[in-house]
Formats: structure tokens, C-alpha cells, sequence
């Protein structure tokens, strides 16, 4: 489906147990698609965070078998444990997220990943969807220190040096 939509998967899966990988630039929901084939089309599956008001009759199941994690938005430090205990328990669990944390143009993106994976462990990897190139991946590992906010502006430089172009490119902005 991935190739018929005319993308190209660019790394194999994640190896270890347990890591985040980002997504980015996120400016459609066609980006969880095309994640989501991708992730899929080279033998992972990824979890991802979705809002709980979601999970509806009909839709629940869905979202379920699609890796989808209810969470509280409204609460953040709620939303964090609920995540770092799902990622603690046994088993593999990569969890996709946007750290722009909306499809809108933000210049600070979301560190909410930099305390889940210093809390379990878990490594960073840097994946992309480049809607010019029609590339996708899980990117390189980022190694992160705990100075979250240095960490982010690393890590925006080093998408920024990607010239990942968005779906809706108006609505991507890295630093």
C-alpha cells in the first residue's frame, strides 16, 4: 500500500525493546497514515498517543489495533505516567509521537518525549516523512543528556538539516 501511494521506506524497524520514535514535520493527519504503512511495510508496530475522547463505540477497536494509547490531554503529568507505565511493562513498545504536538506551525515543540525516555530508558530515534521526496523512516538515534531543553534545540537543528518538506509545508517550522 506504502509503494502504491508512491513512498519509499527508507530503515528497517527499530531493534531494541523499547524507544520513541519522533515524527516529523507533522502538518496532516495523512502523516499517521503514511507512518503507520510505513512502520508496518518493514515488520514493527509502533504505538502512538491518542486523545482519549477518541476511543469511541465503533472506532475504539479501531484505534486499539492501530497501537493507538487513550490519554487525558488535559492533564499533562496524568498523561506522562500513563505512557511510562505502559512502556515499563513487559514486551516491545515503540511509541511514534509528534513533538510539535499539533499539525499547526509551533517553534517549541513538546518535550514530553525527553521525560519518557529518560524515565524508562528507552532510546530516541528521529523518523521522518519527506511529503517532496516520498521518503520515510525511523531515522537516525539521538542521544539525549538531561538538559531536555539543549536536547530539543539539537534535535531541530538536526531535522532543520534534513529540509524535511510537510504535507502542508506553510504549517512546519523548526527553530
Amino acid at each position: 500500500m506504502l509503494k502504491a501511494l508512491g513512498w519509499t521506506a527508507v530503515e528497517p524497524p527499530v531493534e531494541e525493546e523499547k524507544c520513541i520514535i519522533l515524527g516529523v514535520p507533522h502538518t496532516s493527519a495523512w502523516d499517521f497514515v503514511i507512518s503507520y504503512l510505513y512502520y508496518t511495510s518493514v515488520g514493527g508496530h509502533a504505538r502512538c498517543m491518542v486523545k482519549k475522547e477518541m476511543f469511541v463505540p465503533g472506532l475504539k477497536w479501531i484505534l486499539r489495533a492501530a497501537g493507538a494509547v487513550p490519554v487525558d490531554r488535559k492533564n499533562a503529568s496524568t498523561l506522562l505516567k500513563s505512557v511510562i507505565d505502559e512502556m515499563q511493562r513487559p514486551g516491545v513498545f515503540h511509541l511514534a509521537l509528534a513533538p510539535e504536538g499539533t499539525r499547526k506551525p509551533v517553534r517549541n515543540w513538546k518535550t514530553g518525549f525527553h521525560l519518557i525516555a529518560k524515565e524508562t530508558g528507552c532510546s530516541v530515534y528521529l523518523g521522518y516523512f519527506d511529503w517532496k521526496t516520498k521518503r520515510v523512516g525511523r531515522g537516525q538515534k539521538v542521544e539525549l543528556t538531561d538538559d531536555a531543553r539543549a536536547d530539543m534545540k539539537r534535535i531541530q537543528q538536526l531535522y532543520e538539516d534534513m529540509h524535511l518538506t510537510g504535507k502542508h509545508p506553510e504549517r512546519y517550522v523548526t527553530r
